[in-house]
């Protein structure tokens, strides 16, 4: 049954263009065979993969100390192996290979890979998984650019050492800078280095689109080779997003399969012109354009900055946080982006009484943005999951005003506070004060209820975001959210970065 929005607006007669999010995946057993067959695998193959894996990593280890004995990280780093060492660095990659053949991978090859004579360079998309590193196995070990901290990892920091690899390290401040001049070095050196594998997105994603390309790779203007990655099956068990199953989930679920399909496709060298060779960027898009074409998904201008927003609009338990990358592109289609009408709304008198249940034609005469917009109504559709014509209007508000770049959690703790204050005069009750600080603090309700309790020492039912603010300066369970609430705002100006409470860069390369 069609639902109207006041307004006679329904989901199923609104025509709009479905608006993907790349950092989003489900994965759910749904038929009862297929839980069946993964209880039954998880008993008979799993140990028998597990085990058999395990011996080849550390046969692929063995390998990757001997190619690396008595060789210092300076050396590493200043001239590529050569004579026997570069024998065993192949030799390692087939035996890896075999770690993949044994999880259940079936690898079809399609074109032919170029060397580094032709193409110093390879760009790989879209990158979806720590099982995208079959193509680099498969390839026989190019340099990779990787996190510092990966290194240390246990078997496998030899292994990533023996590709020599550029690495990145976060508490470096001109680590970038000397990662850029260190792909370029290598790429337009006349020693042999192995070619440098780059995954230009940066980060994970669904491989529902490709999303930017971030310019490092393209940054040496030498020509690149495009490699486009496909797993075509039926249940996706590889896909690692920023939304979704564990690595361990995953790397269960894939090893419980009979089977895994995965292809790879070489396209042909991409040279660049002049004008692409002088801007990085405009080399990225087109390359890009030419992966799309050959995958045959949209490109969307999504980055590594939308991942760091909905990793803090996460952390935070933002209301709708895996949507909050789809409802800022919304915006920004509408114009609110600049408009600044949320932040206006909570501070004048023109905001509803009620907000916890507002029609269509309410939010769209709330935000002053079009009734007739495609933009508006699946705007007002990601709210509306039940399809009753309602949303509530602060859910919305505290969304898009917590993951605003020069909000730290104390001003977005504020924010809440505002939105959620029945009384209208900075007096919380109980559940308004949860409601604030579930969705701001990531408390659950019965901490939260808990500290209302110990902030209302004069039992006067209700405390003020001043009274809370007190009693937590006291507690050490929020020494951290005052600390980065003090420095957040200088350390983001600085790297351009949106922080968040717990910052991490999970699935990030």
């Amino acid at each position: 049954m069609s639902v109207k929005y006041t307004g006679g607006i329904s989901h199923e007669e609104c025509p709009t263009e479905e608006l993907l999010n790349p950092f989003v995946h489900r994965l759910e057993l749904e038929t009862t065979y297929e839980k069946i067959r993964t209880a039954i695998l998880t008993v008979v193959l799993l140990p028998i993969r597990v085990s058999i894996i395990c011996f080849f990593v550390i046969v692929g280890w063995i390998f990757a100390y001997i190619g690396l004995w008595g060789l210092s990280d300076e050396e590493l780093r200043q001239k590529p192996l050569d004579g026997w060492r570069n024998s065993v660095r192949f030799v390692t990659a087939r035996v890896m290979r075999s770690v993949f053949v044994i999880g259940g991978f079936h690898l079809k090859i399609t074109g032919r890979q170029s060397n580094r004579a032709s193409a110093p360079v390879v760009a790989l998309a879209p990158h979806s998984s720590f099982i995208d590193s079959i193509a680099m196995v498969y390839m026989g070990g190019p340099s990779i650019v990787a996190k510092g901290e990966t290194s240390a990892l246990p078997f496998f920091g030899k292994l990533i050492n023996f590709t020599q690899p550029v690495y990145v390290w976060r508490d470096d401040p001109n680590s970038r800078q000397n990662s850029i001049k260190e792909i370029i070095n290598r790429a337009t050196s006349d020693l042999d280095w192995p070619q440098i594998l780059i995954f230009p997105e940066g980060t994970c994603t669904n491989r529902s689109c490709l999303i930017t390309f971030k310019p490092g790779a393209f940054y040496p203007g030498v020509p690149i080779q495009p490699v486009c990655i496909r797993y075509p099956n039926k249940l996706d068990t590889v896909t690692w997003t920023w939304e979704g199953p564990s690595a361990w989930k995953l790397l269960w679920l894939t090893l419980t399969q009979p089977y895994s399909n995965c292809e790879i496709e070489f396209l042909p060298v991409y040279t660049p012109n002049e004008e692409e060779k002088r801007d990085s960027k405009l080399f990225a898009r087109n390359v890009r354009a030419v992966m799309a074409k050959a995958l045959g998904v949209p490109v969307i201008d999504y980055s590594y900055d939308d991942c760091l927003l909905m990793t803090r609009a996460k952390e935070m338990h933002l209301p709708y946080a895996p949507s909050l990358v789809e409802v800022n592109k919304l915006r920004d289609r509408l114009g609110l982006q600049n408009t600044k009408t949320e932040e206006t709304l909570i501070d004048s008198d023109s905001i509803c009484r009620d907000c916890s249940k507002i029609s269509y034609v309410e939010f769209v005469k709330l935000l002053n943005i079009p009734s007739n917009s495609p933009a508006s109504q699946q705007l007002f559709k990601i709210y509306d999951k039940e399809n009753s014509g309602l949303i509530d209007f602060r859910e919305y508000l505290l969304g898009v005003l917590g993951i605003e770049k020069d909000k730290n959690p104390l001003d977005v703790l504020r924010i809440a506070c505002k939105i959620y204050d029945s009384s209208g005069h900075g007096r919380l009750v109980k559940e308004d004060f949860c409601k604030a600080a579930c969705q701001t603090l990531a408390l659950s309700k019965e901490h939260a209820l808990e500290i209302f309790e110990q902030a209302d020492r004069n039992r006067l039912g209700y405390i003020t975001i001043e009274n809370f603010i007190n009693f937590a300066q006291k507690k050490a369970e929020f020494a951290s959210f005052f600390d980065i609430s003090s420095k957040e705002k200088k350390n983001s100006r600085m790297n351009g970065e949106i922080l968040g409470p717990n910052y991490h860069t999970k699935k990030v390369d």
